[in-house]
């Protein structure tokens, strides 16, 4: 079985949100390893994928993952 890809970490966070974060933190750690395989520092999603698409929810997402090593930045959409 291969590593994930950063975008298929990131579907799964996506779909996780959606679910009422169900194993999120399991996702969290799979986007953080695929970031290190790519070499990448932050990853990047799209706010209007995002269930609490506002300032508090995306800060809030912002600090969560930050606690568990990942820089989240917003695409501009």
């Amino acid at each position: 079985m291969s590593e994930p890809t950063v975008a298929d970490a990131t579907n799964r966070i996506y779909e996780s949100l959606q679910a009422d974060n169900a194993d999120i933190d399991v996702h969290i750690a799979t986007l953080k390893a695929a970031l290190t395989r790519a070499g990448l520092k932050e990853a990047v999603f799209d706010p209007a994928r995002l269930v609490q698409n506002n300032r508090s929810g995306r800060k809030l997402m912002q600090a969560y993952f930050r606690q568990r090593g990942v820089t989240v930045k917003f695409s501009a959409s």
